[in-house]
């Protein structure tokens, strides 16, 4: 259905070119005629306005279907330039032709029978004609190419557009599939030692993993979750962790209101707080602490999570890491900053950057 409301609507801006253009064209010539006749006749002009309007469009009309019906409107230019020239000569030489017809035949019935033979006529106008026929042919030949030249590239454009938004979703879809698993092998390691040192708290660790398992299906096909939705996500991942290292982990957190509604990335902070746990927290046999604070800037979100702990000059990044990083910069399109560096006092800052959007 869109193909054929497409066609219908180019069919009919066609026809509106076509008629109006024409018309006023032909008007001009009539009105030249008016101007330059000793005896005007409103009848030979309407006559002459029809005529010149029913030439031209019937030439254009054939250069049109012929065109389309062998499809030289998808041709390059090395291919076209021969046939428009062809063309526009052909056009240019029936449409000399046809109007000689029509003025010889216009003079002999409706202004002066004595006119003299056709041939006689044709010999003293159709110079002034041809150039006339091959002027106009030419600028409406190539107008009705660079009209579709131009709906062609806007064309590729679009399609180029849809493919790479497929390719991005394709792209964030792979990098969810490839989180979901990370994320819930890990949750299952906590719960392994829970069961082993605390088997009443592993019950609880398992109602949390479940609670957490719902929300990442739910969120299966979601680019994209407001910063509250992800809080809460983050709020049962840590008292996940809590079951497990019981006092070694403390968690202090700076958020807003107002940044409650702004979107990203689902696992986004999650990422780095789970990051922040397993390098961090679990390498220290006192523990440590986990802060969360968000910022609203001028135009963009300051993310932050600082943990206690030590970063490596020679530690690579891992999945999760590499994983977020990927999806922020496919999601707002490169404008992200990301850093993870090492700060005083044995601590680890990341810092997520991001547009305000």
């Amino acid at each position: 259905m869109k193909t054929n409301t497409a066609t219908s609507h180019w069919v009919s801006l066609y026809w509106k070119c076509q008629l109006i253009g024409w018309s006023l064209t032909s008007l001009w010539w009539a009105y030249q005629g008016l101007a330059n006749s000793i005896e005007k006749s409103y009848t030979v002009a309407a006559i002459h306005f029809i005529g010149d309007c029913s030439i031209s469009i019937l030439l254009t009309h054939s250069y049109r279907n012929l065109s389309l019906k062998n499809g030289w409107n998808k041709l390059n230019l090395d291919s076209l330039l021969p046939r428009i020239i062809l063309s526009v000569g052909v056009l240019g030489s029936l449409f000399m032709l046809l109007i000689a017809i029509k003025l010889y035949l216009v003079r002999m019935y409706f202004i002066d029978q004595s006119v003299g033979s056709f041939t006689d006529f044709f010999k003293d106008n159709s110079m002034t004609l041809l150039i006339t026929g091959v002027r106009l042919m030419a600028v409406w030949v190539l107008a009705f190419h660079l009209y579709h030249y131009a709906q062609y590239r806007i064309q590729m454009a679009e399609e180029n557009a849809q493919l790479s938004i497929l390719a991005k979703q394709t792209q964030l879809n792979n990098l969810s599939a490839q989180l979901n698993p990370h994320f819930f092998f890990n949750s299952l390691n906590n719960i392994k030692f829970l069961v082993i040192e605390n088997p009443q708290e592993a019950r609880r660790a398992i109602d949390l993993l479940s609670d957490l398992l719902r929300t990442s299906l739910y969120r299966k096909e979601e680019h994209v979750v407001s910063i509250k939705q992800e809080l809460n996500l983050v709020n049962d991942y840590l008292e996940l962790e809590k079951l497990r290292f019981e006092e070694r982990l403390q968690i202090q957190m700076n958020i807003p209101e107002e940044v409650m509604a702004y979107e990203i990335p689902p696992f986004s902070i999650q990422t780095l707080v789970e990051n922040a746990i397993k390098h961090g927290i679990s390498t220290r046999k006192e523990g440590g602490l986990v802060s969360i604070c968000i910022e609203k800037q001028t135009s963009y979100l300051k993310i932050t999570i600082e943990n206690s702990g030590k970063l490596s000059d020679s530690t690579t990044p891992g999945l999760g890491i590499r994983n977020l990083t990927e999806r922020l910069n496919l999601q707002f399109a490169g404008k992200v900053m990301f850093a993870l560096t090492a700060q005083e006092d044995d601590k680890v800052l990341a810092t997520i950057c991001i547009p305000a959007l």
